[in-house]
């Protein structure tokens, strides 16, 4: 495939934004970077960052010149307490969403890849073996903002597929990759949270039934699918997937805590053998964000759970891959956890010492909580409904 034109990635200082930048680098791509980060590695050549942020029209405006096909990966809220932070998840995942789609139509950008997530048709209910067919959870649905909101620039992205450029071009043809949860040596945003869960003695239950199934999806294989997918817009390609939307992972449905299970013995330490239901977790991980709206604007502390969280781990939801493979040609290569282990051994984590006492005082909260939660348990759902 021939790469030699220019694309901008938004949110590219990322880890899996970074990747791409990479990969396309190396295949002759013209790569800009666009985020409100700076770079904490060093840039490939010919790789050019300009600090702005996707809620800016003008900063979108001015990295968009000159460009063939946008990545548009930046987003807000997946994980931890950002997703408790409403106003800036609407801001970046909606209007920001909305900025690259406007820009792109006014300075001629042909293609825009964007990438979405699992989460615009989960919410909770069990999914086996689904495909694109199946309709958007509706909105009032989702256990979480920032679920909601890639919801809805999905949708603006794939409606706007069509749409004529104004500078009498063609037209801007536009897909949307569902992404699994991404794992590989170096991830900075679930990686690292686990690993602090288990090497602060936190990490001592599973949930959920042994049977449950999740899926994830290495950084190397998303960025193949990227690539798959603006190639599978050009006019070589019969811009075949233009308008669409393809779930995309290892294609390995894994109970989510064995699949991690190599980290934590990799490191050292035992697995868990209790095991709690769910909808114990859940009533947790509500009181947790409970107590997170009263102080969280005196401090803004890091969940151990939230309710989505909960959902995304211990519940079944994994899709079929047939629509990728046919139509981009996606092949994911098999990956395991060796090198993420490798990656944190060789930063000095494993296991040393016995557990903090944070880790213990953390267990005492938590048992604390589960009590709490065995007790709303009993309360009529009417009630809790109102509360959620």
């Amino acid at each position: 495939m021939d790469l030699s034109f220019s694309v901008l990635i938004t949110g590219g200082c990322g880890y899996f934004g970074y990747r791409l930048a990479c990969t396309l680098q190396e295949k002759g791509a013209r790569v800009t970077l666009l985020d409100t980060a700076l770079p904490v590695q060093d840039l490939p050549k010919n790789v050019i960052f300009l600090q702005g942020d996707v809620r800016d029209y003008a900063q979108v405006e001015r990295a968009v010149t000159n460009v063939d096909c946008v990545f548009h990966i930046a987003s807000y809220g997946m994980s931890g307490r950002e997703q408790l932070n409403w106003q800036l998840i609407e801001a970046v995942n909606v209007q920001g969403t909305q900025n690259v789609l406007k820009a792109c139509v006014e300075h001629g950008v042909s293609r825009l890849v964007y990438t979405s997530t699992f989460n615009v048709v989960f919410g909770g209910q069990e999914i086996e073996n689904g495909d694109e067919s199946l309709p958007y959870l509706p909105l009032h649905l989702h256990p979480d903002h920032y679920s909601r909101t890639k919801s809805l620039a999905e949708m603006a992205v794939l409606k706007a597929n069509g749409t004529v450029l104004q500078d009498g071009s063609g037209v801007l043809r536009t897909c949307a990759l569902r992404s699994a949860g991404i794992y590989g040596p170096g991830e900075q945003r679930h990686l690292p949270r686990v690993v602090s869960y288990i090497e602060k003695g936190i990490f001592r239950f599973v949930y959920g039934k042994p049977n449950s199934l999740v899926e994830f999806v290495h950084v190397d294989n998303l960025v193949l699918a990227h690539i798959l997918a603006a190639e599978a817009l050009s006019a070589e390609k019969h811009h075949l997937s233009a308008g669409k939307a393809y779930f995309i992972s290892d294609g390995q449905p894994v109970n989510n805590f064995e699949f991690f299970r190599p980290l934590v013995e990799g490191l050292g330490y035992s697995f868990p053998k209790l095991r709690l239901p769910v909808t114990l977790i859940y009533y947790i991980a509500f009181l947790i964000e409970m107590i997170h709206y009263v102080i969280g604007p005196f401090y803004n502390f890091q969940p151990l759970l939230t309710r989505t969280e909960v959902y995304k781990t211990g519940v079944t939801h994994y899709f079929s891959m047939a629509k990728a493979m046919s139509e981009l040609g996606y092949k994911p290569h098999k990956y395991d956890l060796d090198e993420v282990v490798h990656w944190f051994k060789s930063r000095g984590h494993g296991r040393k010492v016995q557990s903090s006492g944070f880790g213990q005082f953390m267990l005492n909260v938590l048992f604390v909580t589960a009590f709490a939660a065995i007790i709303l348990s009993f309360l009529p759902v009417s009630i809790l409904l109102t509360l959620l």
